[in-house]
């Protein structure tokens, strides 16, 4: 190994060791050696500035030495820019948990398992081998299980802890099998090598059609589509900075497995339609029934589930630069929208006000002003940039589905909040804003092979581009028409979630039975003769 590379590897393997070694003194609480909250605090303060610093210092690395060739981690740019992205989170929600639970008896406990989860996330990040990489991915779930039972009186949290445990094993199982199958076939365990093996369209054997089945498989179990989304909607019960990190950071690793593996999953017919029929319904189902809800943080967790329904299609339709903006978009927004979600509730309020629906040519006027923009920035970023992606265009390896999402996203948004000129400033910006970020993003990706997409008006690209009309003409008549007696209906069943986690569960826990905790009820203990002595001591030290 040269210089490069172990100066390299060191800088990488210390990011989770520097976690894990601060984890210990967080949460050690002996009769020998004991800690204040505040202590715990700064261990895992500057536990997250140290990553940071060797996050940017392995950028740094990679720029001048670009020819590390690792072997059990990765420095590839993907990576990095994810690490990136997590030592910020880890900055973040540190910061804010000092705030929101320093004054919980178990401090020093969370912060252990933060910390924890927080290294099983590097470790994921970096690994360039399967088994580390497995390791990981099942370090995550243990870890982040603990501070989903942060609060084990609480029957909602129990029942969700529980779900998602179960759908961990089952996830991890699959992730275990898929990667067994992928080092029999290769005969190797690095994951580079057995990517860059898919990189053209190859005739691929059962064991690696398999392997890419269960891929997608625990993409969509991790990412909680429907019908395994319950878990996801009743963890609001845990603490709020646990409710961040597990929606900016954690949920979205389905995305991040299905970019990694883009090459093969992509070639295996079965794998994608699987995530575009099981994502596609999740995206249009669970925005619709976010719409119906009132809670800010079940709010956003139905919208979580959504967004990680519409960033597996962006993967299946061989999207993967855009997928990549999709996942650091969205984990950015949901760590601010989380821990800003108690000033959120004002503005929720304002926005569930009724609204007269707009006249037609308020509506038409945006629409063809967003497809302009739309337009014009799809000719600039296929001809003016190379006649390689001009080519590629007219090859028809860009769906239209992309497309058209973002023009009915942009007409939505332009008919409630923008007029006159600033609408096609609007629409122009955003255009541009997409096309020049979806270009910046490619090199983080890799070479993706325009035989590996799927063309114009293939059968992928008309499914999802039906499933866009179709939420978006049902959020139309949700929003304008509710006082239509069958509009009435489908909000009720909406309302109920389909009753899809209701059957979840009853069948979970017919096949895996919990004891769940049972909230005490006031007036129970207050009627009870067990009670009766503490209740007077109680009113006795307040007239003391």
């Amino acid at each position: 190994m040269s210089i490069s590379s172990l100066l390299m590897a060191i800088v990488l393997a210390a990011i989770p060791l520097t976690l894990i070694l601060a984890a210990v003194p967080a949460g050690l609480q002996t009769r020998r050696f004991s800690l204040s909250d505040d202590q715990r605090w700064r261990f895992a303060w500057r536990a997250a500035q140290i990553i940071s610093l060797l996050t940017l210092s392995a950028i740094a690395l990679a720029l001048l030495l670009p020819d590390a060739g690792l072997h059990w981690l990765s420095d590839q740019p993907l990576r990095l820019t994810l690490l990136l992205l997590l030592s910020v989170m880890a900055l973040v929600v540190v910061k804010f948990s000092r705030r929101y639970l320093a004054a919980d008896p178990g401090f020093g406990r969370y912060l252990r398992w933060l910390l924890l989860t927080l290294a099983a996330v590097a470790l994921v990040f970096i690994s360039n081998h399967l088994l580390l990489f497995a390791l990981g991915w099942i370090a995550i779930s243990l870890a982040l299980h603990q501070l989903l039972m942060f609060y084990p009186e609480r029957p909602r949290a129990a029942l969700a802890a529980h779900k998602k445990f179960l759908l961990a094993r089952l996830a991890e199982t699959s992730l275990l099998v898929a990667f067994y199958l992928l080092w029999q076939q290769h005969g190797t365990a690095n994951i580079d090598i057995i990517v860059s093996a898919y990189q053209s369209p190859a005739a691929l054997s059962l064991n690696e059609q398999i392997a890419a089945v269960l891929i997608a498989l625990t993409a969509l179990i991790k990412c909680a589509q429907l019908p395994v989304h319950g878990w996801l909607i009743q963890v609001v019960e845990a603490p709020t900075p646990v409710s961040a990190l597990l929606h900016a950071g954690v949920i979205n690793l389905g995305g991040f497995l299905l970019i990694l593996f883009a090459p093969l999953f992509l070639q295996v017919t079965a794998a994608q339609w699987l995530v575009l029929v099981v994502a596609g319904l999740t995206t249009v189902l669970a925005a619709l029934i976010m719409t119906t809800r009132i809670s800010v943080k079940v709010r956003l967790a139905w919208s979580t589930s959504a967004q990680m329904g519409l960033m597996l299609i962006e993967c299946a339709l061989g999207l993967v630069e855009l997928a990549l903006l999709h996942l650091l978009a969205h984990s950015a927004y949901k760590a601010w929208a989380f821990l800003s979600s108690g000033s959120a509730v004002q503005q929720h309020v304002q926005q569930s006000l009724l609204i007269a629906p707009p006249a037609a040519a308020r509506c038409w006027l945006p629409a063809l002003i967003a497809a302009a923009g739309l337009a014009g920035a799809a000719w600039w970023f296929s001809v003016q940039l190379s006649a390689q992606l001009s080519a590629q265009l007219h090859a028809g390896i860009q769906p239209l589905s992309g497309w058209l999402l973002l023009a009915l996203a942009l007409t939505t948004l332009l008919v409630q909040r923008a007029s006159g000129a600033w609408t096609l400033l609007l629409a122009a910006g955003l255009a541009l804003a997409y096309s020049l970020l979806k270009i910046l993003l490619q090199p983080l990706t890799g070479e993706l092979s325009a035989a590996l997409r799927p063309g114009l008006f293939s059968a992928a690209d008309l499914w999802v581009s039906s499933l866009f009309l179709l939420l978006f003409s049902l959020w139309w008549l949700l929003r304008y028409r509710a006082h239509w007696p069958q509009v009435q209906r489908l909000s009720l069943a909406l309302f109920a979630g389909l009753y899809l986690d209701e059957w979840f569960t009853r069948i979970t826990l017919r096949l895996w039975p919990a004891r769940l905790p049972v909230r005490a009820n006031p007036k129970q203990l207050a009627q009870s003769p067990a009670s009766q002595p503490a209740l007077a001591s109680g009113r006795k030290e307040q007239l003391l």
